[in-house]
């Protein structure tokens, strides 16, 4: 039998009966990830594996480079620009048998088992003859980028997109339809990053000429924002993101912010305070944005990024630098949340966590919040990036069960630049049904209720996704 079998991952005949009768069937809704519109909407024809699953110009699998730093391959294979594309599988290959017990290594033969066809180990010995073979199959049509997506039955893509894009690759798709349903999905982290003016103020202009008119003001960056807000809805996004170390709170009043504003674009860093109420007032105004589309809003918190400062000067952001961070998140995160909430300005919220020690302090902030109005308004979301593993995935999974209602859960998404990641949801699913089943087994759920806990699996895998966010 290969590695890669009908059974992977599943340990009982109750998780390979749920497994195989309810969440193998499902679509993938993938409402969060990085993949770049453009290359969906030119249909992209990748021109090895090595572009496709490694490096691709400034973006690649940060992923796969951590651990073939670790593994003593130099930088020249990865970001360094000199690589040849067989030498940098090659240097994966060597690295992969290194992997064993790390996420990487299941998802590797994954992709190669469902992408390809190929149910070999890949190795040394190996290397050549998949690398051969995947570079063939990728130089024909239903190897191109939206046969890729169409391959893995996904319904909806939500891309991430910045509140100064304009959105013409999705215009592009939306003339043009393969069968999946591309949306963008509103990140407008750059708006808030006043801790560089000079860069900050280059952003601004580019945002003012998105708006159509001149931002001079915090009251004229928020007029401009909700112009880019409302472009967005029209083109059909329903979902905001923000990439945070932490949530941001403290009380401020309008007119600081005004002067923080104007200092940064006459050149003036701010302080750390300033920095604070900046951000806990863009925050803010964001949410109740948010909350008046009725869209959803999604907050990725305890990233500390770009701690290399060798690295980052020399490669830039989002290649393989960035940590777990381990700030206290309780207090300000209570305290941004009851502002909305007593507002009547909380929209359905989706809280993604990085540091494990804070998965119950995220659980029991999250329903505290819960107001009767949405079934799972505020979800605790999936495993991310260090925890989108199997570890992470079971100890997100049983912090939700035990404090909140698992059923309810919106489920997996990919959080990746790749167009094969999709496996990734079947991984997810895998593991939800492993767990669903080694309960019943062991007497702690009814085998009786097979057929709830079966649509259970159902909902979790799509159609709760499909109606929290409304495609």
């Amino acid at each position: 039998m290969s590695y890669i079998n009908p059974d992977f991952m599943l340990q009982t005949e109750t998780a390979r009966k749920l497994y195989h009768e309810h969440a193998e069937k499902m679509p993938i809704i993938d409402y969060h990830c990085h993949l770049v519109p453009q290359q969906i909407a030119e249909n992209i024809q990748f021109r090895d594996i090595t572009q496709l699953w490694l490096v691709d110009g400034h973006y690649g699998d940060h992923y796969k480079w951590r651990a073939m730093r670790a593994n003593g391959v130099s930088e020249d294979y990865l970001t360094g620009g000199k690589y040849d594309s067989w030498e940098t599988f090659k240097k994966w290959a060597e690295t992969v048998p290194y992997t064993m017990r790390n996420p990487l290594y299941h998802w590797t033969h994954l992709e190669l088992s469902r992408v390809f066809g190929i149910d070999k180990l890949l190795c040394p010995a190996t290397a050549r003859e998949i690398f051969e073979e995947c570079n063939a199959k990728l130089a024909t049509p239903e190897f191109r980028g939206q046969a890729l997506i169409r391959r893995f039955n996904v319904e909806t893509v939500c891309t991430t997109d910045d509140p100064a894009d304009d959105l013409r690759w999705h215009k592009k798709i939306a003339a043009e339809p393969f069968g999946t349903k591309v949306i963008p999905a509103w990140r407008p982290d750059k708006a808030m990053a006043i801790e560089n003016p000079a860069a900050y103020k280059a952003y601004i202009k580019q945002l003012g000429e998105a708006a159509g008119m001149e931002i001079d003001s915090y009251a004229d960056l928020q007029e401009a924002l909700q112009k880019r807000h409302d472009y967005f809805a029209a083109n059909g996004c329903k979902l905001s993101d923000h990439g945070l170390e932490n949530f941001y709170a403290c009380d401020y009043k309008e007119l600081e912010i005004e002067l923080i504003f104007k200092k940064v674009l006459m050149g003036i860093a701010p302080g750390p305070k300033e920095l604070e109420k900046f951000r806990s007032a863009f925050l803010h105004d964001q949410a109740v944005m948010d909350a008046e589309a009725g869209w959803a809003q999604q907050f990725h918190i305890g990233a500390i990024r770009n701690n290399n400062s060798a690295m980052f000067a020399k490669v830039g952001p989002d290649t393989g630098f960035d940590a777990i961070h381990d700030q206290e998140i309780a207090a300000a995160g209570h305290r941004f949340f009851d502002r909305l909430a007593s507002e009547d300005k909380l929209a359905k919220t989706i809280l993604y966590c990085l540091n494990p020690k804070d998965n119950e302090v995220m659980m029991t902030m999250l329903y505290t919040f819960n107001d009767g109005t949405v079934p799972g308004k505020m979800q605790f979301g999936s495993g991310w990036w260090f925890l989108d593993q199997e570890v992470g995935m079971r100890r997100q999974m049983d912090a939700l069960s035990v404090l909140g209602l698992f059923s309810r859960f919106v489920g997996m998404l990919t959080d990746s630049r790749s167009f094969i990641s999709y496996p990734r949801h079947e991984y997810f699913r895998r593991i939800l049904c492993d767990v669903l089943g080694n309960d019943i087994e062991q007497g702690k759920l009814p085998a009786s209720e097979i057929g709830f806990i079966g649509k259970m699996v159902e909902d979790i895998s799509y159609n709760n996704a499909k109606n929290y966010f409304n495609f």
